[in-house]
């Protein structure tokens, strides 16, 4: 274990944690050497996914308590679901205040379900004094680094800096139940995917080496609906699929989601941005788009724009998969392919980040307060759709504020 390779513990076995293995073969300086899940099969099955990729031979735990004081792990990957965050944290924390070390934290997103959740993460994590990151994929993109780069290089210089900022993600809905729901989750869709979005308009907007706060936002636009899965034969295929407490009948979350935010710029200016999220988007599959627009330029990015296509006719007849794209909905027609997901989406490029990072003793590009940020104006995104208007940010009462989505109380009108 020298000092130059970081030993990495994750929490959490599912889709997302796999996500990071394959992503971690990209990634020179480091080891995954421990997994923790609730769960030993999918945990046992982790494992054996790090050995094949050789990113890894993990030792399995019975505690996060028990890996975290493990020696050989020097840093966390927390990948577990959104409602065990925050006692995940508290874990941590009382490991490392009873003498256990450790380089850095880790988080996917979102950081919690709300905002008093990730206050309080914020709070133990910097009261304990660990480095932490917060983890977006999306910003570290490589087609969203080139594109941004270029465009704050040579075009913003010109003529000036970008004033609108758009970005989507789309799919056909959650792998697991508790993405579903709004209890366990924090919300729908607003929560589980617009903490992307949000942060990548502003990341746009943000000229490279500036603070996020050189971009504060001012107003907030919020509409969340249910366009699909509470149609009364989606309502039944979903309970029938993912059961455990899934029932859109009577405990619904967004399908849709809408957030628009007005920015201050440094300098005073108005910018603009757009987020859009949705489950129920039916396509080859997953579809994560963006694009920045200044007084004389423009940028582009759709993941399903691929540069490879397969064709397959009637005749070729095969399983349900995922082979070709994640959310893949087809197996027949022409159909693109990402070839590595896990590099395209930004998994790869942000992991090598924070490892660098933490091996050297320096802050991230993102951090646990970022997250909170996040979360902040999701939550606002919210309050504004359940008023139905157009709030200043930060609203009064923010942090105490819970979604009726969370609650179990939305009523997803339709007319």
């Amino acid at each position: 274990m020298g000092k130059d390779r970081l030993g990495i513990g994750i929490i959490g076995s599912g889709f997302n944690a796999r996500f990071h293995l394959r992503a971690f073969v990209g990634v020179r300086d480091a080891d995954i050497r421990g997994i923790w899940s609730p769960n030993a099969t999918n945990a046992a099955e982790a494992a054996n996914l790090a050995q094949a990729l050789e990113v890894g031979e993990p030792k399995l735990y019975r505690s996060i308590s028990d890996m975290v004081a493990d020696p050989s792990i020097e840093a966390i990957w927390l990948c577990g679901p959104n409602h065990t965050r925050l006692e995940n944290i508290e874990e941590i924390v009382a490991a490392v205040e009873s003498g256990a070390t450790l380089k850095g934290v880790a988080c996917e997103k979102p950081l919690a379900r709300n905002a008093a959740e990730a206050t309080r993460i914020v709070e133990l994590i910097e009261a304990a004094g660990l480095p932490n990151g917060y983890l977006e994929n999306q910003l570290f993109a490589p087609s969203v680094e080139a594109g941004r780069e270029i465009v704050w290089k040579r075009a913003v210089p010109c003529t000036g800096r970008p004033y609108l900022a758009r970005a989507a993600e789309e799919h056909s809905g959650p792998h697991k139940p508790w993405f579903w729901r709004g209890d366990l989750q924090g919300g729908g869709v607003l929560n589980d995917m617009m903490c992307h979005s949000v942060l990548l308009v502003r990341h746009l907007l943000t000229a490279p080496g500036a603070p996020y706060s050189s971009l504060q936002p001012l107003r907030i636009s919020g509409q969340i609906a249910s366009l699909k899965w509470t149609l009364p034969e989606y309502a039944e295929r979903l309970e029938k699929i993912m059961g455990d407490g899934v029932n859109y009948r009577a405990r619904p979350a967004e399908d849709f989601a809408r957030v628009s935010i007005d920015f201050k710029t440094d300098d005073g200016a108005l910018a603009i941005g757009e987020a859009t999220t949705s489950w129920s988007f039916v396509g080859a599959g997953l579809r994560l788009s963006a694009e920045l627009l200044g007084p004389e330029y423009s940028m582009l990015w759709n993941t399903l724009d691929s540069g490879l296509k397969l064709f397959f006719s009637r005749e070729v007849k095969g399983q349900s998969g995922e082979d070709l794209v994640e959310k893949q909905n087809a197996e027949m027609g022409q159909m693109p392919i990402v070839a590595n997901e896990a590099a395209a989406y930004g998994y790869e490029a942000e992991d090598r980040h924070f490892v660098r990072a933490f091996l050297k003793n320096e802050k991230p590009a993102l951090t646990f307060e970022d997250g909170l940020q996040v979360v902040r104006i999701l939550m606002a995104g919210y309050l504004s759709a359940e008023q139905g208007r157009t709030i200043d940010f930060p609203p009064p009462g923010l942090d105490a504020y819970i979604p009726t989505v969370a609650q179990g109380t939305w009523n997803p009108r339709r007319w």
